[in-house]
């Protein structure tokens, strides 16, 4: 379960793994909206339909980000290149008397990209060359990403991973 737990939390910050047709809609100079540091703060997700790793994986982002602990961060530069790094892989729960501890990570991993964003879609060049794209929603610096829209195996949930930007 604990590998599930943290695939699911990689495959968010690995947005460009993801794809979608969607974003009809254009989006006059959308490239200065999502310019900067956003961090992943919460996973908003039904509890009365959500699965237990979907469950864990939101308490284990709550936890973290509460300790002021980001374990996904993407940056997107006004150069057209992007960055996720990402701490997931990195994380270690330890059984203590007093219950489960979770520290911040200290590791992570990096991956480089460019970026378009046009009409509320980001589309990134993944390692294979292959252009890809998710939708996203920028109000002010909070980005909400459609949890369902990602397409990631044994994950089905619907809900909304949000990102703070700093």
């Amino acid at each position: 379960m604990k590998k599930s737990v943290f695939s699911f939390l990689i495959m968010f910050s690995l947005l460009i793994s993801c794809s979608s047709d969607k974003g009809d809609e254009p989006n006059i100079d959308s490239s200065v909206n999502i310019v900067g540091t956003w961090d992943a703060t919460e996973l908003q997700i039904d509890e009365s339909t959500a699965n237990d790793d979907a469950l864990f994986a939101r308490e284990i982002l709550a936890h973290l980000t509460d300790k002021d602990c980001y374990i996904i961060t993407l940056q997107f530069n006004a150069d057209m290149t992007a960055s996720a790094i990402n701490s997931a892989n990195f994380i270690e729960i330890n059984a203590t008397q007093t219950g489960l501890d979770i520290p911040c990570p200290t590791q992570s991993d990096t991956e480089t990209s460019t970026y378009s964003y046009e009409g509320n879609v980001v589309s990134f060049v993944d390692a294979n060359g292959d252009t890809v794209a998710v939708d996203v929603t920028i109000n002010g610096d909070v980005m909400t990403v459609n949890a369902a829209d990602l397409q990631i195996p044994e994950f089905n949930e619907s809900g909304q991973l949000i990102f703070q930007r700093r």
